[in-house]
């Protein structure tokens, strides 16, 4: 399977990833968040390997616009709306191909992992 990085193009993070597969010579297919969409099937399958904790991006400006009372009050349902919903909230990048899909980035983890 070919690896494919999930993200929004004007994400730091993204960007720092996308570098890095580059300079390494990894090739990589990206699926913009805002741009392609995201299947409600997909996102179901992150949350049941990673959890809906690790993917909802409780740092971002669009979560912290949320009313603090639905902060608060988030479980798994609300958290998975929220992201199909507002694709800044999923935490970046995603990325599936080698192994079991991950979510963020680290040179160090990547160079073990796609090395």
């Amino acid at each position: 399977m070919a690896l494919t990085l999930y993200g929004i193009p004007n994400c730091d993070t993204v960007k720092k990833a996308r570098r890095w597969l580059d300079d390494h010579g990894v090739a990589y297919r990206f699926h913009d968040f805002r741009k392609d969409g995201l299947e409600p099937a997909k996102l179901q399958g992150w949350i049941d390997m990673l959890g809906w904790e690790k993917l909802l991006n409780k740092s971002g400006t669009t979560f912290r616009k949320l009313p603090d009372a639905q902060k608060e009050s988030i479980d798994a349902a609300s958290a998975k709306a929220l992201m199909l919903d507002q694709p800044a909230m999923i935490r970046r990048p995603v990325v599936e191909g080698v192994g079991d899909p991950s979510v963020g980035f680290s040179a160090d983890d990547w160079q073990q992992r796609f090395a």
